[in-house]
């Protein structure tokens, strides 16, 4: 799991198959790009140290999993047989998140989730707050932000604000309780890679979602269809008022997503890929390989 765990393994003739969640040096590369100047150069500096690393595993690896297509296209130029790459996306346990039963509430509820120990979601959580939030109590003074994740920094606590509407959890011991109150699921993320499981999760708890462009990357939902989507602050805000306003519409969304879902990223079907690549790799012959 992860390239940063090759380093702790033993010299080996078993197979070794290395599954890369996320590719670390692109997520930090679209970091990078907006961040100030001199910080910049030294970003620069980690991501090249990461790259190389990246691409000497991916070598010595027997098989390579990326968890999409754009994953695959972006790392094949770097490995030295692209033919050991394989995609499998991450899943989600539908009939788990199929047991969320809506509550009714009172005011409108959008949810926030993501862990806050990840860059992309501090970023994503201070840009809902300070510039698309606003927006969206203009319009709709009584709705409400609801934002949950996994170790909050003190910056993250601070947004809370019960005179704005904004209430801040940490982590729940189970997830699907904030979807059982929540309208929709936004999520303004603008950089990092990888599978976006809120998302997944959002999808399979039938929560409509208003996203950006970088948010739902690789999973190939189409805008409209399965999810609104909106790149810039003003362009979230009128999609989530939109979307809140209108039941029918956030219906629709909920039921188009799960049927999407479940045709490419149930439990089931991702545990049927993986089996065959390890069953395939079970098989085959491989020398002693030095991490």
């Amino acid at each position: 799991e992860t390239f940063y765990m090759m380093p702790h393994l033993p010299e080996t003739s078993t197979p070794v198959i290395l599954v890369e969640q996320t590719i670390e040096s692109l997520g930090y590369e679209s970091y990078a790009q907006k961040a100030w100047w001199p910080l910049k150069k030294i970003l620069d500096i980690d991501i090249q140290k990461i790259r190389f690393w990246e691409q000497h595993y991916w070598d010595i690896a027997d098989r390579l999993i990326v968890m999409s297509e754009e994953d695959k296209q972006a790392i094949t130029q770097h490995v030295k047989q692209p033919e050991k790459i394989a995609v499998v996306a991450n899943g989600v346990d539908i009939a788990w998140f199929g047991q969320v039963k809506k509550r009714k509430h009172t005011n409108p509820t959008i949810l926030f989730v993501g862990t806050f120990k990840w860059l992309p979601n501090r970023e994503a959580v201070a840009f809902l707050v300070k510039k698309v939030w606003p927006l969206i109590r203009l319009e709709m003074p009584n709705a409400h932000l609801h934002i949950v994740g996994n170790s909050p920094s003190q910056t993250v606590l601070d947004y809370d604000n019960p005179e704005e509407g904004i209430k801040i959890t940490g982590n729940i011991p189970d997830i699907r309780d904030a979807f059982a109150t929540a309208d929709l699921l936004i999520a303004p993320v603008f950089s990092g890679k990888g599978t976006r499981y809120k998302v997944l999760e959002s999808l399979a708890s039938g929560t409509p979602i208003v996203a950006t462009s970088t948010a739902v990357e690789g999973l190939g939902l189409t805008a409209g269809v399965h999810v609104e989507l909106g790149d810039s602050a003003v362009t979230l805000a009128a999609k989530t008022i939109a979307l809140l306003k209108d039941a029918d519409r956030r219906e629709s969304l909920a039921k188009n997503g799960l049927a999407f879902l479940t045709k490419r990223y149930d439990w089931p079907l991702i545990s049927q890929k993986l089996d065959t690549i390890y069953q395939q790799m079970g098989t085959a012959r491989h020398g002693k390989k030095h991490f």
